[in-house]
Parts: C-alpha cells; structure tokens; sequence
C-alpha cells in the first residue's frame, strides 16, 4: 500500500495532462501577451465593459499581485486581474479579463452551477486534503468506518472539480461571444483569444481527471469497484 506501482499508473495520466495544460496556458498567454489589441482596450477596460454590459455596477475591479491569478469572489464581489492583465493591452490580457466578467455575469443571472460551486467551496477546501489521508490510513490500517469518512469527505472535492467543468465553459463561452459582439476585440482577434481560453480550460480539466482517478483508486483497493481488499 505504502509503496503501490497500480497507485502510480492512475495518477500518471492526471499528472501529465496536468503538467501538458500548465504548459498549454502559459504558452498560449505569453505568446499573447505580445499581441497589443487593436483597440487598445486594457483588461481592466474590458472587464468594465463587459460588467457594464449586464448592468453590474457594484463589482470592484482591483489588481492583484503574481501571474494568472486571475479570479472573480461572489462573496466579496470584487474581480482581481493580476499584473499581466489588470493594465495592459493585450489580447491574453483581455480574453482573461473577460473571462473573469463572465462569472460575475453569471452571478448577476443566478447561474445554478455557480451557485453550488460556491457552496462547495468549503468541504472541498476541507476535503482535498483531509479526505485523503484519512482515507488512506483508513485503508492501511484496514479502519473501514474511517475509510468511508475520508471517501465522503474526498468525494466533495471531487464533486467540486465537476461543477467547475460547466462554470469555466460557460464562462469562457460568455467572453468569447460577447468581447467580439460589443467591439471589444475585433472578430480577427478572437482566435487569440480562444487559444488563451481553451488552454486554460484544460486545467479544470486535468483537476477532475486527477481527482477522480484518485478516488476511484481509493475505492477499488477497498473493494468497493471490484478490487481486492488488502
């Protein structure tokens, strides 16, 4: 169990796509992040716009400090932009920045996966790492009662990586249709966009694969999925 070869065949998949999207999306950024839109528009200017469009006027836009760390907070309702997006006039700058928009779009129109991702922030924070360990210790020392508690509370997570799958889409699909519609970025400067986009998606992509494939180890060295118990 401690040290188990079948444990290392299913996360290698998650790890490589993980490391191949890590890849993808600074790749696609940096390489855009050079390409100055034609407008000029910065991503603080887009995200306005982007708000203003569906009559959000009580979002702050602030920078916040690192590369892609990018994120909208429903609970604050504040839309961080980090030092590559927040002031520069890039087409990678803006396909972030409007994709962040999206989810406080998607907040002002009570959009339901966001509303049950946000519940689920809680247990999955609690969940990812406790829910490991105490389903591994559960199974090590062959604790079945423990073992169950850690797969319920590792399940959160896993649940939490799924609905993050349709909200990141469903933002990104907002940005992308909506900075082209309203002028934001010009139609020959979409493709930009959507290589920026779409390569950061797989990150939420390689998060659920990694995620599941680790429960669904867990519980086939229980038994549960037809593996042997040890």
């Amino acid at each position: 169990m401690f040290f188990d070869p079948v444990y290392l065949a299913f996360m290698l998949p998650g790890l490589l796509l993980s490391l191949w999207a890590s890849f993808k999306t600074r790749s696609a950024f940096n390489r855009y992040s050079r390409v100055r839109t034609a407008s000029g528009i910065t991503g603080r200017e887009a995200a306005a716009r982007m708000l203003a469009l569906g009559g959000i006027r009580d979002v702050e836009i602030k920078p916040t400090a690192g590369q892609l760390t990018d994120h909208y907070n429903p609970l604050t309702k504040t839309l961080a932009l980090s030092q590559g997006v927040y002031d520069q006039a890039s087409i990678a700058a803006v396909g972030v920045a409007c994709h962040e928009a999206g989810h406080a779009l998607q907040h002002a129109a009570g959009y339901a996966p966001l509303k049950l991702r946000s519940l689920l922030v809680k247990p999955a924070s609690f969940g990812s790492q406790l829910g490991f360990y105490v389903m591994f210790f559960g199974l090590a020392f062959q604790w079945g009662g423990m073992f169950q508690i850690g797969a319920i509370l590792f399940s959160a997570f896993v649940l939490f990586t799924l609905i993050t799958l349709p909200v990141e889409f469903d933002a990104s699909n907002r940005a992308k249709r909506l900075a082209v519609e309203q002028g934001i970025l010009a139609p020959q400067e979409r493709d930009g966009m959507n290589r920026v986009l779409n390569a950061a998606a797989l990150t939420y992509v390689a998060a659920a694969a990694s995620s599941i494939l680790t429960l669904i180890y867990f519980l086939m060295r229980a038994g549960v999925l037809g593996g042997q118990r040890d």
